[in-house]
């Protein structure tokens, strides 16, 4: 049985573990490990979350945590490895806590050979999801160090994580597309203005990543940026891939590009898999390990549902007019049926659908010459291939009932709202609902995408560099992400999409369906 604990038990409960983090310390300060890329929390619930850092050497992660940040009466949790194996990372559950409190963590490595030698501890914070119905706030968006576009320190470097943490939101919902595993970085990128971008760079981004040393320094190299280490200090991550952390449009069914000296497609997503799960605070599935889709309880107000839009699709081929089957996966029928069942248990106000892709922006395999479906969109008109097991989710929606749905999603380098209205659509089997769409958070833009009126979206509002100015770089300040906030006592959503300067650009409140 899980012992729950009150503010005050876990405090008076804790003292006694302390001396296993408060034994003296050695001060060879070059033999003492090192955390290299700051610390990061994830996942949080109610009662806990994943607390994840990385080391210099072999070594145990330390780990104390408290009500505040003066670590009086501290709980110090069991040492766990950072093995070569999992490239020197380490993450733990922490759980136990209490609702709705500010968490603070401390994390050291002490050395494998040597116990008394430990190194300097970095601290961060999370806050726990409310037991009660109080307000939650968070930030979503995807799409980082994309189209050559690194870190700059003459811009500031990913300045947008320093914009998003300004709101001190509960935690960050990313879309994916974490990293560019396809994409180069060079040293510097010549403006259309005469000037120069400069990045910082590393051997491993100068190719196409297919080792899995070369997949887990395209994620160090993000965690190397100011900006980003303080966001991930005092912000738990939600995480979600899509295709670039493997390579471009990728799936199971593709072939792969010349450039690539792999050519086992199944090989790369794996070491691709397994360089995310050991560089991110995710929980981990015991059914099936390396799972990215799950659930994430946030208080009364809300549940997210984080999927998986990539490691389940079939091929999506010509002839699925009809046809509900594996060519046309895009979830794949374990995942649907998750989905299902985590909606109609759900008794959370807001049923937040977090989908790496968006449903009605048509993305091309062949963008120069407007061919082959990359997302669900298949085109204007009926119901066909990979939009089936959308229209199948939004009548189980619609039929079950269940109210209050939104989806968030990124993919597309701009913002945007949609409103799906059934009046509108081709397939009618829905209760409107809203999608919004952010990003990048640090990357080029691009877009507008054509609309697909298989489902009737409506543009409520869209902010894209347009088609003659595509790829713009950070500085041109088209980075954008969205921050949603529930009211705890009416249970209203507002969405506002605001851009890297924090500028909000539009904004709605959703007042919920009560029961």
């Amino acid at each position: 049985m899980k012992v729950k604990f009150s503010r005050r038990r876990f405090l008076t409960t804790s003292a006694g573990a302390l001396g296993a983090i408060a034994m003296p310390r050695l001060s060879r300060a070059a033999d003492r490990p090192a955390i290299t890329h700051g610390v990061q929390s994830g996942d949080v619930t109610v009662d806990g979350g994943v607390v994840w850092a990385r080391s210099d050497r072999p070594s145990q992660m330390l780990v104390e945590v408290a009500t505040t940040d003066t670590f009086k009466d501290a709980r110090a949790l069991p040492p766990i490895a950072a093995l070569p194996e999992s490239d020197f990372t380490a993450k733990m559950l922490v759980d136990n806590l209490p609702g709705g409190q500010d968490i603070f963590y401390r994390v050291r490595f002490r050395d494998l050979s040597h116990t008394a030698i430990e190194g300097e501890p970095v601290v961060g914070r999370f806050r726990t999801a409310p037991a009660d119905r109080r307000d939650v706030s968070f930030v979503w968006g995807g799409d980082v160090a994309g189209q050559g576009w690194g870190i700059n320190p003459d811009d500031g470097g990913m300045l947008t994580f320093s914009t998003m943490r300004k709101h001190r939101p509960d935690f960050l919902l990313h879309s994916g597309d974490t990293i560019y595993a396809d994409g180069v970085i060079p040293s510097e990128v010549k403006l259309a203005d005469g000037k120069i971008w400069k990045n910082v760079t590393i051997p491993e981004k100068a190719k196409v990543a297919e080792t899995l040393d070369e997949f887990r320094a395209a994620h160090k190299y993000n965690f190397t940026d100011d900006n980003v280490r303080a966001f991930n200090a005092e912000v738990p991550v939600f995480v979600q891939w899509d295709d670039h952390e493997v390579t471009n449009n990728w799936s199971l069914s593709k072939d792969l590009p010349a450039t690539y000296k792999v050519r086992d497609i199944a090989l790369l997503a794996a070491r691709a898999g397994r360089a995310f799960h050991e560089m991110y605070p995710m929980r981990e599935s015991i059914n099936e390990p390396g799972r990215v889709y799950r659930k994430i309880c946030y208080g009364p107000h809300l549940d997210v549902f984080v999927l998986d839009e990539r490691s389940y699709r079939g091929p999506n081929g010509a002839n699925l007019e009809t046809e509900y089957g594996p060519a046309s996966y895009f979830l794949g029928p374990e995942q649907m049926a998750w989905l299902k069942r985590g909606l109609l248990n759900s008794r959370a106000t807001w049923k937040v659908i977090a989908s790496d892709m968006p449903l009605s922006l048509i993305v091309y395999d062949d963008a120069a010459n407007k061919k082959g479906s990359e997302a669900f969109a298949q085109g204007d008109g009926p119901v066909r291939g990979r939009e089936l097991e959308i229209a199948d989710i939004l009548r189980f929606i619609k039929m079950a009932p269940i109210s209050n749905t939104v989806w968030l999603t990124a993919d597309v380098h701009y913002a945007a709202a949609h409103y799906y209205n059934p009046d509108k659509a081709q397939f009618q089997e829905f209760e409107p609902f809203w999608e919004f769409v952010s990003g990048p958070l640090h990357a080029g833009t691009f877009g507008p995408n054509e609309l697909d009126n298989t489902f009737g979206p409506e543009v409520r509002f869209v902010k894209a560099p347009g088609l003659d100015k595509q790829n713009l770089p950070p500085s041109a300040g088209m980075q954008f992400f969205g921050h949603v906030k529930i009211d705890g006592a009416s249970g209203q959503m507002t969405v506002t999409l605001r851009d890297r300067a924090d500028v909000a650009l539009w904004s709605t409140t959703l007042d919920p369906k009560l029961a």
